[in-house]
């Protein structure tokens, strides 16, 4: 018998997919809110030449391998959207996907007679009746018509919601500038990598062609259009990559080989929140092997890059910033690109704008000219987030914390809602899968949460143990990085599955989880 009970899911990219087609298989009927005209999230709007930055054994949906025409380890974008649009087809999600539908807002509605102060909850319900949906609240959302020439809007109310709108779009991340020395100084053109994704291959080239480019950032987008740029361009314009702080980047090669090594016995070498005194103990007599493999690949890295003679050596560990799910892929011909001088690295803590170019902060040559800036410095994701929330006190519970989220999709404090896509990892397909089959276990009453102070006092547990390794690159959505079985092994439990998913204990200590181990996730009688 198909619930009663309406959900909506927020957006139409990997997590909302997959939320999508698990709630289906439990009998519910979703509708998903897309703002675009095309599934696929983030992938549907980023450069061309982007691939992916896991071996796509680890990035793909656990009863839905690649086509066996994709041979690369590392597919591309346009492989990747591919899968995503078979995907969606292979499982009857498309009908589901109102296209063209912006939620601009979310407010959730207390029935008269259940108006009890929701910060005196014990329990996302003020009953324990038709849990895990309240009987005394639902959530009005609000969708505007993008496509419409005169845009209406039409409500919603529904019982439960599932955010899955992203951390990458929508609020880009810029540096704050004095008066007169941001952007508004420059004669030439600014921008963000999302804008310079959105443009296509031809806007993109008419855009940068033999033009000097600024790239501003170190992580994964900043890189990808650096080197993009460069091989437009050549060394008569070359591209520059301006960066405040050198991250290790890794080899196609090597990430493929340590993400085949993520074994159980790799995470006995890592603390875990609340472990006790045998675990602790055999973490403490392990943790120097993980330790000493960082200072080995940081060597390895110094020996086959020329990190040094373009100041690039990192002043953190690899652990540090693995932990931090800052660790991109370096494309093959990047130093190839810097060495031939279409390619120049330079690094500041800070700029300022001029008429001509950017002042940059230290070093005898401060001046630099420059035609283009290309921001790709991140997004907003915490105030794009907060902003969906027409209440303060939701507003609030989101912005005045630094506590992980429950198994990192649940606020304890913002009832009958879930959060999808904002855990960081090394595969969020991976991760996100996970949690859209935990949700919907939960949402079919398979299970019940804790109480919502055992859920914050889980959170902080976590926030304790993720701090010692990433220390002040610490954010509550980076918690499972270093712990992905682990994690894969509470939300089993709270399934009632077993969580020991290989046929015999030499491979479930060695041999290295990945989505297809967890397929068919049977609960237990």
């Amino acid at each position: 018998m198909q619930p009663k009970q309406r959900v909506v899911i927020v957006g139409a990219g990997i997590s909302g997919l997959v939320a999508c087609k698990h709630l289906i298989e439990k009998g519910f009927d979703p509708i998903v809110f897309e703002a675009y005209g095309t599934v696929g999230g983030v992938w549907s709007r980023t450069i061309e030449s982007t691939k992916l930055q896991t071996p796509k054994q680890l990035y793909q949906f656990s009863d839905f391998p690649w086509p066996a025409s994709v041979k690369e380890t590392f597919p591309g974008h346009e492989q990747v959207m591919g899968y995503l649009d078979l995907y969606a087809s292979r499982f009857g999600i498309l009908p589901k996907i109102k296209f063209n539908c912006k939620v601009t807002r979310i407010n959730y509605v207390v029935e008269p007679g259940n108006a009890e102060d929701m910060s005196d909850w014990q329990t996302w319900s003020s009953s324990s009746s038709d849990w895990p949906f309240s009987s005394g609240g639902k959530w009005n959302v609000v969708v505007q018509d993008t496509a419409a020439a005169c845009a209406g809007v039409e409500v919603y109310q529904v019982d439960f919601v599932v955010l899955c709108i992203g951390k990458f779009s929508d609020l880009p991340r810029v540096p704050e500038f004095p008066l007169k020395e941001g952007p508004e100084a420059f004669e030439g053109k600014v921008l963000h990598s999302m804008d310079y994704a959105v443009m296509g291959r031809g806007l993109a080239a008419a855009l940068t062609r033999e033009k000097r480019v600024t790239v501003v950032g170190s992580q994964k987008s900043a890189i990808d259009i650096a080197v993009e740029v460069a091989k437009r361009n050549g060394s008569r314009y070359p591209c520059t990559l301006l960066f405040k702080t050198a991250h290790w980047t890794l080899p196609d090669y090597l990430v493929a080989f340590m993400f085949r090594n993520l074994s159980r016995f790799v995470e006995f070498m890592v603390h875990k929140p609340g472990e006790g005194f045998f675990l602790w103990l055999l973490t403490v007599l392990l943790s120097p092997l993980m330790a000493m493999f960082s200072k080995l690949v940081e060597t390895y890295l110094r020996w086959i890059y020329p990190l040094k003679k373009y100041d690039m050596v990192p002043d953190h560990s690899l652990i540090e910033q693995f932990a931090s799910c800052m660790t991109p892929t370096l494309p093959s011909n990047f130093y190839h690109a810097v060495e031939g001088g279409s390619l120049v690295l330079k690094k500041s803590p800070s700029f300022r704008f001029c008429h001509t170019g950017l002042i940059l902060d230290g070093g005898a040559h401060s001046y630099h000219p420059t035609d283009a800036v290309i921001f790709a410095t991140g997004y907003e994701s915490d105030r794009k987030l907060k902003s969906i929330f027409s209440a303060n006190y939701f507003q609030k519970c989101l912005a005045g914390s630094s506590y992980p989220l429950y198994r990192e999709c649940i606020h304890p404090r913002i009832p009958q809602l879930a959060i999808l896509g904002y855990a960081d990892s090394p595969s969020v397909l991976y991760t996100t899968e996970m949690r859209s089959k935990w949700l919907a276990q939960f949402l079919a009453g398979q299970f019940e949460l804790p109480t919502i102070r055992e859920m914050e006092d889980e959170a902080r547990k976590w926030e304790r143990c993720m701090r010692r390794y990433a220390r002040d690159k610490y954010e509550r959505y980076r918690v499972s990085v270093m712990l992905q079985i682990y994690c894969n092994d509470q939300l089993c439990r709270d399934m009632r599955c077993n969580p020991r998913r290989k046929n015999s204990l030499l491979a479930e200590l060695f041999a290295g989880y990945g989505p297809s181990d967890y397929e068919n996730l049977i609960p237990e009688s």
